[in-house]
């Protein structure tokens, strides 16, 4: 008999089994729905991401179908999850997870909030949004694991892998699926050809980055639902010799889990609060802004201006030469820095081709001074469990030889300032989301409480 891989149980198990305790990992889930449904809101403002929402083929309707909250569709469940997901990421400010593999775990609410729809009108109308934070604290838990030992961006493969392992497990038992339909669901994800990263890096960056994750939801929707329908599963999709995942991905090694799945991941998660800035590069930016005001009226005489940063950043953000679009700009550090130190601020709308072109000149003068170079104590200090700093220090010498200097270990959503980030993180939300919405989710017992079809329809209407 072939035997079933030991991480596939061990994912399954945890799903169908584990009851989830822990009070901060509920308030923590309620913060991050919060956070991902304002990120959404604000993304129905972009055509660029609204043009990618709806039924493949137009005008096709889906009776009882699954909502895409800020919009009057009602699409398949495999569709729902690609544009809820999608909305959610669009602006690459939801909330992020950074290890070995870095990604964005609130990218799962894709296919956990069309999973939790589609039922909801079917099969389970009592189902509460305590179970969709149940559920997102386990998708949270499993990519956020994994990502801590395993680095795909290493092996030229896209994050998103883990968002589609991640949703598939905690989808397939959403939707009534066994511990064995979990394994089998599971395999499927692994079975699956993965993104490579090419349209996350130069000369190929374009906006494909910011549907990757809301693709890589559907497809977990997609396996969910072809197991429930009776498709096997592949026991040894990882360790089979030749033609397994390790053997094809990993040179026969196996991928590492070093600590249990509980909910480590959600109570440690680190939200974008300020800017929508790639979280590699938030201190630099959170830096450049406290040194506006000194360089504000004598931006002529900056002499040159160093940013020392962690290797994560060298490899991600470290950009130089022309910026084709807003994703080839929100993935440059210079770029970043350039228009906080000059305006003060960094906002979704600075990547915009229209401000790029306007502000050219003014950008491209500061970008030419900066020079970019890796702190050894800094990337250790990123990869120390019990740091994970993303620190980034921003230096400006004036040519009188003048040094202003700005050195941040831990951007403003990070753990280890979450009190300090709570009121930006709401306010952050409230600047979006309508107020009913989002009156709801400030209580914790109600939203409990509320059913999620009665959510969802509420959601319907999130813009504020």
């Amino acid at each position: 008999m072939n035997k079933t891989d030991q991480l596939l149980i061990d994912i399954a198990d945890y799903v169908c089994h584990k009851n989830i305790t822990s009070e901060l990992a509920y308030e923590s889930a309620r913060l991050c729905l919060l956070d991902a449904l304002g990120c959404a809101a604000h993304a129905l403002q972009f055509p660029e991401c609204t043009t990618l929402l709806g039924p493949i083929v137009p005008d096709t309707s889906v009776p009882n179908g699954v909502h895409v909250p800020g919009t009057q569709y009602r699409l398949d469940p495999v569709k729902a999850a690609f544009d809820i997901g999608t909305l959610i990421r669009w602006l690459d400010y939801n909330d992020t997870w950074l290890a070995k593999e870095w990604g964005h775990p609130s990218d799962n609410l894709g296919a956990i909030l069309a999973a939790a729809d589609f039922i909801a009108q079917r099969t389970r109308p009592d189902l509460t949004m305590h179970d969709v934070l149940t559920a997102m604290i386990k998708a949270y838990e499993i990519q956020g694991i994994l990502a801590l030992e395993n680095s795909f961006n290493e092996l030229g493969l896209d994050h998103v892998i883990l968002v589609k392992i991640a949703s598939t497990a905690v989808v397939t038992h959403l939707l009534g699926g066994s511990h064995q339909q979990v394994i089998d669901a599971l395999s499927h994800a692994f079975l699956d050809g993965q993104s490579l990263r090419t349209y996350r890096h130069a000369p190929n960056t374009a906006s494909r980055k910011s549907w990757a994750a809301g693709d890589a939801t559907s497809r977990a929707m997609r396996l969910a639902l072809l197991t429930l329908q009776g498709e096997p599963g592949y026991p040894s999709v990882l360790s089979a010799k030749t033609w397994g995942f390790n053997d094809v991905y990993l040179k026969g090694q196996a991928l590492k889990v070093n600590q249990a799945f509980e909910s480590y991941v959600i109570e440690h998660i680190l939200f974008k609060v300020s800017y929508p800035a790639e979280f590699h590069g938030q201190t630099a930016v959170e830096a450049a802004i406290l040194l506006h005001s000194n360089i504000k009226n004598n931006v002529d005489k900056i002499e040159r201006i160093e940013i020392e940063t962690q290797k994560s950043a060298m490899q991600i953000i470290n950009k130089q030469g022309e910026l084709n679009n807003p994703a080839d700009r929100d993935h440059c550090l210079q770029y970043m820095v350039a228009v906080a130190l000059l305006w003060g601020e960094l906002t979704a709308e600075s990547y915009s081709n229209e401000f790029a072109k306007n502000h050219k000149a003014q950008i491209d003068s500061i970008r030419d001074k900066i020079t970019v170079t890796e702190n050894q104590q800094m990337t250790k200090d990123y990869y120390d469990p019990n740091k994970r700093a993303i620190a980034n220090a921003v230096i400006i010498q004036m040519n009188d030889n003048t040094i202003f200097k700005q050195h941040i270990d831990y951007p403003l959503g990070h753990v280890k300032r979450r009190q300090e980030a709570l009121p930006f993180i709401e306010a952050k939300a409230k600047t979006y989301l309508s107020d009913p919405l989002f009156t709801l989710i400030q209580g914790p017992k109600r939203l409990n409480e509320v059913t999620v079809k009665s959510f969802c329809e509420l959601a319907e209407q999130i813009v504020r």
